[in-house]
């Protein structure tokens, strides 16, 4: 399907630009992105989000500051230092999404085993361009293979859940998990936009998502553009739909999903796990395995970000404004990946193996 939204615009020694979420839908505004300060700010603005969209941001902050060489870096352990250096300002940036991090220890991983045999600091710094820029194709390769979670994931759902005489189904979802959080097709946006396309869905509902409402203003500009039929919910109306219409499964997103399945995403998914579980709908995570990490064991060690409580008040009482929460791995039915379907449980042992 094609992708209508570029979220970011980018050449080598030229130019980075990231399409500016706080003002759609009624801009289509690009900020220009001239270094890795301006990619921390952007990011930490929400200007640009979405797990795995951040993680491509803040490489291509590293890679338009090499390219146009803004920085003066004289051999190798320069180049190490200040990598290293950058990378750790763009994961403080927004530490609960995992992709980031990964993505940025693997480019440090990365470049230590190059410098063991370069000692050439210009190659090296196109080594590390043209990683970044493989990272991006990676992305979008991943996204065209959702088609991957898209495909794995309206298969699972239609296997369990058909309620109208039609045949068709209808679903709930939360944020904006589509090509504005990604860079192409999405995740559960991805899997909506499936069924769509096979003639399966009937309705697909959405929360507001406060305090950003990246739903009612990203979603919902996406969902028009793509004809989708949709209905936008109050945040705290997804208990009474679940009650009075048909909904046959959640499907969100993730910022980060944990060994045990445990996941984090935008604050209110927990108690959309909790309104499934008790109304018996199913709730799905769709997130490509970039935003899985094996290497925590439960939800309880996730570093949840706060963030200021003007975003919710201007009147000076206090605020307690969580960004994610975490949905415990037993309200889970699946995880939807690029390569498959899996429970929890499934997924523990893949990441064991």
């Amino acid at each position: 399907m094609e992708n209508h939204l570029q979220s970011v615009k980018y050449k080598r020694g030229e130019y980075f630009q990231v399409l500016d979420q706080l003002k759609v839908p009624h801009e289509l505004v690009y900020r220009d992105i001239k270094s890795v300060e301006d990619a921390v700010d952007a990011i930490k603005r929400m200007q640009v989000r979405g797990a795995p969209l951040i993680a491509i941001v803040g490489c291509f902050g590293i890679a338009i500051e090499l390219g146009k060489e803004i920085v003066q870096i004289d051999d190798k352990t320069q180049l190490l230092s200040y990598i290293r250096e950058k990378i750790q300002a763009l994961i403080d940036a927004r530490p609960t999404a995992v992709n980031m991090r990964k993505e940025g220890l693997r480019l440090i991983d990365f470049l230590e085993e190059k410098a063991k045999s370069r000692d050439n600091v210009s190659i090296l710094k196109t080594d590390v361009l043209v990683w970044i820029e493989d990272l991006y194709k990676l992305d979008l390769e991943t996204n065209k293979a959702s088609c991957a979670i898209g495909k794995h994931g309206a298969e699972a759902i239609l296997q369990k859940y058909r309620k109208n005489s039609e045949g068709k189904i209808n679903v709930l979802t939360i944020c904006n998990t589509g090509s504005l959080a990604t860079s192409g097709y999405g995740t559960a946006l991805g899997v909506i936009r499936a069924l769509h396309g096979n003639g399966d869905l009937n309705q697909v509902y959405f929360t507001e998502t406060r305090p950003y409402n990246q739903g009612s203003r990203l979603t919902a500009f996406e969902l028009l553009v793509d004809k989708i039929p949709s209905t936008l919910i109050c945040d705290s109306a997804v208990s009474w739909l679940m009650k009075n219409h048909d909904i046959s499964a959640v499907i969100v997103g993730a910022d980060r999903v944990v060994k045990n399945g445990d996941t984090a995403n935008k604050i209110g998914t927990y108690q959309l796990a909790i309104a499934a579980k008790a109304h018996g709908v199913g709730f799905y995570v769709a997130a490509p395995f970039s935003s899985i990490d094996p290497t925590i064991s439960t939800g309880d060690q996730i570093v949840i970000e706060e963030r200021p409580g003007t975003e919710v008040t201007q009147i000076g009482t206090r605020v307690w404004n969580p960004a994610f929460d975490v949905t415990p791995a037993n309200l889970i039915t699946g995880i939807i990946t690029e390569i498959g379907v899996f429970t929890p449980e499934e997924l523990f042992v893949k990441l064991d193996n």
